[in-house]
């Protein structure tokens, strides 16, 4: 390899994971399975100061359900199909899965709690049929205390499914 290839190189490896670290971010895209594992896998181990401070490792899903309501529309189930391959990766298949549901600030916090506890519980149930083993998924609504935009509140994109990567193994 040339000299100005290597930099180039490393560049190109830059960008791909500045990519990924945008949909991380960002729920409007939908991201490959690949792409989940590698934000939900755990880190590997490096002389790096970057492991010293634990990053938390999630991905936000745009899940869309009929309105006021728990029940997953069928344009989400391709969405919740890949992640549950996701889930079922060699990379990841001892890990457990927090499951959080996530509603805008339109409506009574009580309210919000209770939808996005219903909508966490719908997205663990569909991921159970697809095969993920129910043992290593828990489920969480967090209604509207933890926007994705804060500054926005109200926002359709803080309508949201996380899924967080939990290092404690599923019993087996």
């Amino acid at each position: 390899m040339t000299p100005v290839a290597l930099p180039r190189r490393l560049l190109a490896i830059a960008a791909l994971s500045a990519a990924g670290a945008a949909w991380a971010q960002s729920p409007q895209a939908e991201p490959s399975i690949e792409a989940m594992v590698e934000q939900l896998a755990p880190p590997t181990t490096t002389r790096s100061l970057r492991n010293l401070v634990p990053q938390p490792r999630h991905v936000d899903l745009q899940v869309h359900f009929d309105f006021d309501s728990a029940q997953l529309r069928a344009d989400s189930r391709p969405l919740l199909e890949k992640l549950a391959l996701t889930m079922q990766d060699a990379r990841l298949e001892r890990l457990r899965f927090r499951i959080e549901g996530h509603t805008d600030a339109k409506g009574g916090a009580d309210y919000n709690d209770r939808l996005s506890a219903r909508r966490a519980q719908a997205v663990a149930q569909h991921l159970i049929q697809a095969g993920v083993g129910g043992d290593r998924l828990e489920q969480v609504g967090k209604g509207s205390r933890e926007p994705l935009l804060p500054q926005t509140p109200q926002a359709a994109e803080n309508r949201r499914v996380r899924v967080v990567a939990i290092d404690q193994p599923a019993s087996n």
